[in-house]
């Protein structure tokens, strides 16, 4: 069966990790058992080469010391005469050639000649006869332009590295299947905390179960499980975040729903009946349309708690004091009772205009609801700060930290129209724009809400 190639070579990848260790343990366990042995076998081979060149150039050496050699070589004196039983002894001379008894299986050339004549000082070779068999082949020049040659047959040296090599191929092989078992024993025993934590997870993920996973040891196992629990943490956070949104906004929802189911049936059995006197009917109707009115800023609220981001077509160059100035025109209307003092200095920033506009507009719905009336708002733009300050009673030190808090209402403001949600709403629009809202007590007795959005420098 053919193994599928995958695209640009990722084909491994699809291996499991153990196999993937094993593997390439293998694989770096091989190549240098290779590179030792072959190491090993050239220097046992060149050592052996080496050893052999030595001692064939020292025999020839004391055996051309013998005086008249060329005649005890051709008479057919035994080699062992010459301290050389092992080797076949030849006598070269420049002018005659070969003229010693021995039956030559190679052929002499050259470097042989040289050496004779004089023009070279020794000369040692490997040779071959017509069978395969190897000679190592060493020449040393001796008197009246002849030289000696000694030449010693190498098949029981390569035999010899022929084991060699057999024992290390055999010993390599062996190296190479136990490193292999190893690397998977090792693989396997390694990232056995692995697969535990693995499994953890498939667990927590398949029963939905957040609850951290146990801590052990203070290795790298032990930061990525430190690392899952963080995510379960934030994960446990975000869908508890995500209940309570859903509670409260079910909860806030219910409010209006029921009334406006209450005043509805109020006018379907009325009707029934023979009808309300206008005023009633007016009023009734003035009541259902402000509380569609009241559903329909609900959702929206929520559909702009919803929005991670903004949309990116709608990020524009914008001057704050005119956003400000458009949100200001718009809560002076709904609030009559209530005076403005309003002083807007220009500040170039780049953001949603919309979505700046209604963060604005909430913090001035803020400062109406909590003033009194005939009170004062009070409204300043400075350097890229907006202050809004009311002349209310202000928010206690532990309701401080809550007051971004989606659908968060104090004690005293549940009798008040409004969801909670304005205040989140501001929060998360200056998060996007990378800016700060901070809440404190106003110089006046009041709240004081600031708002700083970054600016932007005009280009010169």
């Amino acid at each position: 069966m053919s193994q599928r190639v995958w695209p640009d070579g990722r084909w491994h990848y699809r291996r499991s990790l153990a196999s993937r260790v094993a593997l390439l343990t293998t694989m770096a366990v091989g190549a240098s058992i290779a590179l030792m042995a072959l190491g090993a076998f050239m220097v046992m081979r060149h050592q052996m080469q080496a050893t052999l060149d030595e001692s064939l150039l020292n025999r020839a050496h004391k055996a051309a010391e013998y005086t008249a050699l060329s005649e005890v070589t051709v008479a057919g004196a035994p080699a062992w005469m010459l301290g050389a039983a092992d080797v076949r002894v030849i006598f070269i001379s420049a002018e005659r050639g070969l003229f010693s008894n021995e039956d030559v299986p190679f052929r002499l050339g050259k470097p042989e000649l040289d050496v004779a004549s004089g023009v070279a000082p020794s000369s040692i070779r490997t040779l071959s006869d017509g069978n395969g068999i190897h000679y190592r082949v060493a020449t040393v020049p001796t008197d009246n332009r002849q030289a000696l040659v000694l030449a010693q047959s190498l098949e029981s040296q390569e035999k010899i590295l022929q084991k060699l090599g057999t024992v290390m191929l055999v010993s390599g092989a062996l190296g190479v299947l136990a490193a292999a078992l190893a690397g998977w024993a090792v693989a396997t025993n390694g990232l056995r905390p692995v697969r535990r934590l693995a499994q953890s997870v498939e667990r927590n993920a398949a029963t939905e179960n957040l609850t951290p996973l146990p801590v052990e040891g203070d290795d790298e196992i032990a930061r990525l499980t430190k690392a899952f629990n963080q995510m379960l943490g934030a994960l446990s956070a975000s869908r508890d975040r995500q209940r309570r949104l859903v509670a409260d906004a079910s909860h806030e929802l219910r409010t209006p729903l029921t009334s406006l189911r209450t005043n509805l049936d109020l006018l379907a059995q009325a009707d029934t009946d023979g009808g309300l006197p206008a005023d009633a009917r007016r009023e009734l109707l003035d009541d259902v349309s402000g509380q569609i009115e009241e559903l329909t800023t609900l959702v929206g609220d929520l559909v702009m708690l919803a929005r991670e981001e903004q949309p990116e077509a709608s990020v524009a160059t914008l001057d704050l004091a005119e956003v400000a100035d458009r949100a200001v025109t718009r809560v002076r209307r709904r609030a009559a009772g209530v005076d403005f003092d309003v002083r807007l200095e220009s500040w170039p920033a780049e953001g949603d205009a919309t979505g700046l506009e209604r963060a604005i507009t909430n913090l001035l719905d803020n400062a109406a609801k909590w003033s009194p009336p005939g009170g004062t708002i009070t409204v300043r733009l400075v350097s890229g700060v907006l202050t809004v300050d009311d002349q209310g009673p202000g928010i206690s030190a532990a309701d401080l930290p809550h007051v971004f808090e989606r659908f968060w209402r104090s004690d005293e403001s549940r009798s008040m129209p409004g969801s909670g949600l304005g205040l989140a709403i501001v929060k998360q629009v200056v998060d996007q724009h990378t800016g700060r809202v901070v809440i404190g007590a106003s110089p006046s007795g009041g709240t004081r809400l600031s708002l700083s959005i970054p600016g932007i420098t005009a280009s010169v």
